[in-house]
């Protein structure tokens, strides 16, 4: 009988101690609410991976199964709409980087919404000073500087073109000696290259012998125009000799002997290193046939392979060092003297053409060499390091210091990058602002979330929505979603 009795009131003790706890905290928030006029801010919660889940309590994500966090103060609930303020510009709800001074759509398709006077920036979040230490938050200025580059690539080096020459023959004939008997030899201009046996030539000298001697004995006639048409016959007798390269040496030799000589030395016009060798010894060769190709090596081309994101910064007439491949730091400065209009199909790259004096044939033709060209592209340019943009292929971002731990995204347009690690800003920066160099990833991730959660909790225009909260009917329309 008395467990019976017992347990009752057990069960009603318990219920006033809880009755009597939900009065005094009731009456505590009436107590707060009176004295300050207007009811304590509401903490609420959501999931850092899906900024778009709200909850009035702690919890899971109903979509990843995560713990739910607070969210900071400032980023959720509702508040009123701005409506005393101007419309200062409209951005796009996806990418507040897309500033617009009029409404309407972003590319996306998606509707502009207005930033209000005293708003500052879109996307710009404030950060207190410890948390901008602990995640290792770095600015640098914008500033003025030269840019220079300094491209390193590979060459090829080989013969000039306007430097090569072909050795032949004009007239039908027999190779009796070939003094070119090897490739590579050196050959100086003015030095024997064969012997040649040619009847017509032999015929020639006999020709000239005779006209010779015709002018001789008819030169000082009395008649007119005789001894004047004697010196005309030895004059075309000795032209036709030379245009055959007979050398005026071999000519006075042919007056002083006065007998026709079987063969007759042809001697080198060129001078240069034998690089094709087309004849031999004893065979016959035709009018115009080639002997020899020459190249002079005194000077020497190197190709420099230029890939197509350098082109910028190639231009004519740069200083080019070229480091022998011997090993050691021995060096050759050149010039770039053309630049090759076509891409390669194979390499992707455009050929730099390099001049380099070689007077030992230190370059060979066919050897690979290092080359280096310095260049300079823009001075006093606007330039920012480069870890500070944010990549996104078809946009570039920074975030911008306001001062006071504010900071805000930008979009820029950048050019050329130099050796130093600066990029060159052709838009969306001025001299003297300053940007975040170290951990704007986590920014970027935190203008972004708090971005999605003001678009997740205002409210809308009185206009398109009833004065219901928006707040509570997008979170129980979530829930209905993921259910």
């Amino acid at each position: 009988m008395n467990k019976k009795i017992a347990i009752p009131l057990a069960v009603l003790a318990i219920a006033g101690i809880f009755a009597g706890g939900y009065y005094a905290g009731t009456h505590r928030h009436g107590e707060q609410v009176a004295t300050s006029g207007q009811p304590a801010e509401k903490t609420q919660w959501t999931c850092g991976m899906h900024p778009f889940i709200i909850r009035d309590e702690p919890g899971l994500c109903p979509i990843c199964g995560m713990e739910l966090t607070p969210l900071k103060p400032g980023t959720g609930g509702t508040s009123a709409a701005p409506e005393e303020k101007k419309v200062k510009h409209w951005v796009s709800p996806m990418d507040a980087t897309y500033v617009r001074d009029a409404p309407g759509k972003d590319y996306m398709g998606h509707d502009l919404v207005p930033v209000y006077e005293g708003g500052g920036e879109a996307g710009t979040i404030s950060i207190d000073p410890v948390t901008a230490q602990n995640m290792g938050v770095r600015i640098s200025p914008v500033e003025r500087r030269d840019l220079a580059r300094t491209l390193r690539t590979v060459g090829l080096v080989m013969a000039p073109e306007t430097r090569q020459s072909s050795i032949n023959t004009k007239i039908e004939g027999w190779l009796e000696r070939l003094y070119i008997d090897q490739t590579g030899q050196q050959v100086r201009k003015g030095a024997p290259v064969a012997e040649l046996y040619s009847p017509d030539l032999v015929t020639a000298q006999e020709e000239y012998l005779l006209a010779k001697r015709n002018a001789d004995r008819l030169g000082n006639s009395e008649l007119p125009g005789v001894g004047d048409g004697a010196k005309r016959m030895l004059e075309a007798a000795r032209t036709r000799l030379k245009y055959w390269d007979i050398s005026d040496r071999q000519i006075e030799e042919l007056e002083r002997t006065g007998t026709p000589r079987k063969t007759l030395t042809l001697y080198s016009p060129f001078s240069g290193v034998v690089t094709m060798k087309k004849a031999v010894q004893g065979m016959r060769v035709m009018a115009g046939e080639e002997i020899a190709q020459l190249a002079d090596l005194s000077t020497v081309w190197v190709n420099a392979e230029i890939y197509q994101a350098e082109l910028p910064w190639l231009r004519l007439g740069q200083s080019a060092t070229v480091e022998l491949p011997y090993g050691g730091d021995k060096t050759v400065t050149g010039k770039v003297t053309f630049i090759q209009p076509m891409v390669g199909a194979e390499s992707r790259t455009v050929k730099a053409r390099i001049e380099l004096a070689n007077p030992d044939i230190a370059l060979k033709p066919d050897m690979f060499v290092n080359v280096v060209i310095r260049a300079e592209e823009a001075r006093q340019s606007l330039a920012i390091p480069a870890e500070a943009v944010l990549d996104a292929g078809t946009q570039q971002t920074v975030f911008v210091s306001l001062g006071e731990g504010k900071f805000a995204p930008r979009s820029v347009r950048i050019g050329v990058r130099d050796d130093s690690g600066y990029v060159q800003i052709l838009d969306g920066l001025r001299d003297g602002e300053q940007v975040v160099i170290s951990a704007q990833f986590m920014l970027d991730s935190e203008s972004k979330l708090r971005e999605a959660l003001r678009k997740m909790t205002e409210p809308q225009a009185p206009a398109t929505t009833p004065a219901a909260a928006p707040t509570e009917q997008k979170k129980e329309k979530l829930d209905d979603l993921f259910k």
